[in-house]
């Protein structure tokens, strides 16, 4: 399953194509985009994305009848990649390589951002992405992650102060 460039389409998009290939043109590139970000690596978010559209595809039926299916492929991506990142520790004793982060953007505030975003812990990036890049409400984002509404807020919260603060100092 190769990435290819479709129209920006919401994770929690109001209705679900009928079919697989329908979702997968709508759906592939947010999903990626958004592990991408979560996980601070383009390599590894590709084979996220490649290995939760997988399964969605194998459980198409269950998946097309779920309120955020986007959502589903996003949350079992992340997944995918936790499990990968620690079997990878255990095997290597190091986390992976600086070498497999994304090349980030020529503009220096746009730099600033990415590099503060890399450094918010794993959990509190994924909360902003869901609800800063994929739009998601607060209840959506819970559902999207399996964690309370009341840590999504909190953990958003911290984010946004912590990105506030290192961007503040860099200025």
């Amino acid at each position: 399953m190769g990435l290819t460039t479709t129209e920006p389409a919401a994770l929690a998009d109001e209705g679900v194509p009928a079919s697989f290939e329908q979702f997968y043109r709508a759906y592939l590139d947010r999903v990626y985009r958004a592990l991408a970000i979560t996980l601070g690596s383009d390599d590894l978010a590709r084979e996220a994305t490649d290995e939760a559209m997988a399964r969605a595809y194998a459980r198409w039926r269950r998946v097309a009848d779920l309120d955020n299916p986007g959502g589903w492929v996003y949350r079992v991506g992340l997944n995918w990649a936790t499990s990968r990142w620690r079997k990878l520790r255990r095997e290597f004793r190091s986390p992976p390589s600086d070498g497999d982060r994304l090349t980030a953007a020529p503009d220096p505030a746009a730099i600033a951002a990415r590099t503060a975003l890399e450094r918010l812990p794993v959990a509190q990036r994924a909360v902003v992405v869901c609800r800063v890049l994929l739009d998601l409400s607060t209840i959506e984002t819970a559902s999207v992650l399996g964690i309370a509404e009341g840590t999504v807020k909190s953990r958003l919260s911290r984010a946004l102060d912590g990105l506030r603060a290192e961007l503040t100092e860099e200025e």
